[in-house]
């Protein structure tokens, strides 16, 4: 790829007055075959849930296949850390990784652009997440 030499500051600039949240996505794929990862599956979950509860994560789930039902063990993971090296501790504490099941690679991610639409109506009870 050719052209200009663009940086993490030329972005920020380009960006500014947008969300400019640093945030880590864990690309995750099984390592041999889907009976390990279907045997981590239950303590990974809670481990999700956890990073959920501590503030961590910020979504993550399954990729499915093209055909848009089969599941071949790949996810991804949006985390909150400190740094590059502080989003693979935290993934490296993964059951599905540290058993083996799974390996990994972290990129970082500028969150920029998007919205989320949260509804709560009090009378019903009733909430949806858009």
């Amino acid at each position: 790829m050719s052209g200009p030499h663009i940086t993490k500051d030329d972005i920020l600039k380009a960006s500014a007055g947008m969300l400019q949240k640093q945030l880590f996505v864990v690309f995750t794929s099984p390592t041999n075959g889907m009976g390990p990862v279907m045997d981590n599956i239950e303590e990974h979950l809670k481990f999700q849930v956890e990073l959920e509860q501590r503030g961590i994560m910020l979504g993550a789930g399954p990729f499915w296949a093209d055909d848009e039902h089969t599941w071949n063990g790949e996810g991804m993971v949006i985390i909150r850390a400190d740094s590059l090296a502080h989003a693979r501790e935290i993934a490296e504490t993964d059951p599905m990784h540290s058993s083996g099941a799974r390996s990994f690679t972290i990129r970082p991610w500028l969150l920029n652009e998007g919205r989320i639409t949260v509804e709560v109506n009090f009378s019903t009870g009733r909430h949806a997440v858009a």
